[in-house]
């Protein structure tokens, strides 16, 4: 696997990155590709391991390590290495449908289980899985391929993010008829409205989407089942319905002063900003806009620091990012947070690499708990007010927030942007369907099962398992595929 010295070598290597304070003056993809001979050097760190730990997705103290698609990773590194890289796509494809939006969307738990991690920077998969496709592109390999026969079956695929599309591409494979709705007006979900432009492409899920439909899947857009199409039309019309509508429920701060203008929802911001820019180049002005004001986001994931990174672009006048742990250290605890455990260390993203460019400093507090809000006299927002935080952890699990007394600070504030996730599924279709839900209001279905109560009904994706990873999006399409392929036909061969 690899070169068998090659991690000895070479030094990582990921994604070349545009200049940060050049970048944020356009809507382009922030990263660079490597040179061939660069990626073949990456492909080259992956070690001969004996029990390689990075193809193997499990969720350890409440994070995912290893990946949950099980790609062939040590396979096609080894692949690349030796420059095949033909062989190399077939087996990237084996897995994963869709490793252009993976390899640009996922934060790589695979890396965090690399066997060379312990000691010594992880291989770069991510980039070499990138690399892999676009060179699949581009060389010109990456075609439709119809099924050869139709089975005569009938399917609904509700929602067209990740694991919508997953599950539509994998029972379109085994010859059944496949329809995806989608609300918005274009396909995708939140690969579409939830991730901005120079982070993932619309072109890139455009491009995979045109293939899906020449290979023979239907997409209707701007049909939101439920309301402008009846739920009872889809046991009337179709064999079996999959639903994978995505944990969509914004979660709040039940904070004074939350119903002043300018506080608004990230995916609210994220979703008008790319509308816009998609359909206008920003010229319609329907996006809410952060130019020249001071901006507060609230949340410290990637959807915060996909917000920063959108609004430098509009140019805003300040940036803060609010982050209710403390500031981690650059190493991994190996007594709290052994290997292979994703490592909780602190990270430089994108966002915060451009904030720094263009204000001079990392635009994050730490342990900061926001209090409340205030406005003007025209009800619009002009203040956070916070106070510093000790979190613990209490036996039961739960985290436990300690106030500091003198440590309340006031923040000036045009624009807020909560960017704290997801409470869970809307209720409407659910409902509507009959279909039962866990406490958390997730749809009730196992695991590698996907069934729910209503014969005929699976669910897969955030929709079942609540607000979680691209790659877990994924497998749950392609399971809920599977089990959808075997409740139809009795029996299957997709994996």
């Amino acid at each position: 696997m690899g070169k068998a010295t090659g991690f000895m070598e070479y030094d990582r290597q990921s994604q070349h990155e545009r200049n940060p304070s050049e970048r944020t003056k356009d809507w382009e993809d922030y990263t660079k590709p490597l040179t061939e001979e660069e990626v073949k050097q990456q492909g080259a760190r992956c070690m001969d391991c004996g029990v390689p730990t990075c193809h193997t997705g499990m969720e350890i103290n409440g994070a995912t390590t290893g990946c949950p698609v099980y790609h062939l990773i040590p396979e096609w590194n080894d692949m690349v290495y030796r420059g095949q890289w033909k062989e190399a796509l077939r087996k990237e494809h084996e897995m994963n449908n869709f490793p252009e939006f993976t390899g640009m969307a996922c934060p790589a738990p695979c890396e965090g289980a690399c066997v060379l991690g312990i000691n010594e920077p992880p291989v770069a998969i991510r980039t070499v899985e990138r690399s892999i496709i676009e060179k699949g592109f581009e060389e010109g390999w990456v075609v439709p391929e119809p099924p050869k026969t139709r089975t005569g079956k009938k399917v609904a695929v509700v929602g067209s993010g990740p694991a919508g599309l997953a599950a539509a591409a994998q029972l379109n494979k085994a010859g059944h008829t496949v329809t995806v709705y989608e609300r918005h007006d274009r396909i995708g979900g939140l690969l579409t409205y939830g991730i901005p432009e120079m982070k993932l492409p619309y072109e890139v899920v455009q491009r995979r989407v045109d293939i899906l439909e020449q290979e023979g899947i239907e997409f209707v857009t701007n049909t939101e089942v439920g309301k402008d199409l009846p739920a009872s039309e889809l046991d009337e019309n179709f064999d079996a319905t999959i639903l994978c509508g995505g944990a969509t429920v914004h979660r709040n701060i039940p904070a004074d002063g939350r119903e002043l203008k300018g506080i608004h929802y990230a995916m609210d911001f994220l979703h008008s900003n790319t509308k816009s820019l998609l359909d206008s180049n920003h010229e319609d002005g329907n996006y809410l806009s952060a130019q020249d004001k001071d901006v507060i986001v609230i949340g410290g994931g990637d959807t915060g620091t996909d917000c920063l990174s959108t609004s430098l672009r509009h140019g805003c006048k300040s940036l803060t990012q609010f982050d209710i742990y403390t500031k981690k250290g650059t190493e991994r605890d190996d007594n709290n947070n052994p290997w292979p455990q994703w490592p909780v260390i602190h990270r430089i993203e994108y966002g915060q690499k451009e904030a720094e460019a263009v204000f001079g400093e990392d635009p994050r507090a730490y342990a900061v708990m926001t209090t409340k809000f205030v406005g003007d006299d025209n009800g619009h927002v002009k203040e956070v007010h916070t106070i510093d935080v000790e979190t613990t952890i209490g036996e039961g699990g739960q985290r436990i927030r300690k106030e500091i007394p003198g440590s309340e600070k006031v923040w000036p504030a045009d624009l807020v942007l909560l960017a704290i996730g997801f409470a869970g599924p809307e209720q409407g279709l659910i409902e509507d369907l009959g279909v039962e839900t866990e406490e958390r209001t997730t749809v009730k279905a196992d695991f590698e099962k996907y069934t729910t109560n209503v014969e005929g009904v699976f669910a897969a994706g955030d929709m079942r398992r609540g607000q979680s990873l691209i790659v877990w999006a994924i497998n749950e399409g392609r399971g809920a595929a599977r089990e959808c392929d075997r409740f139809l036909m009795g029996t299957t061969k997709l994996p």
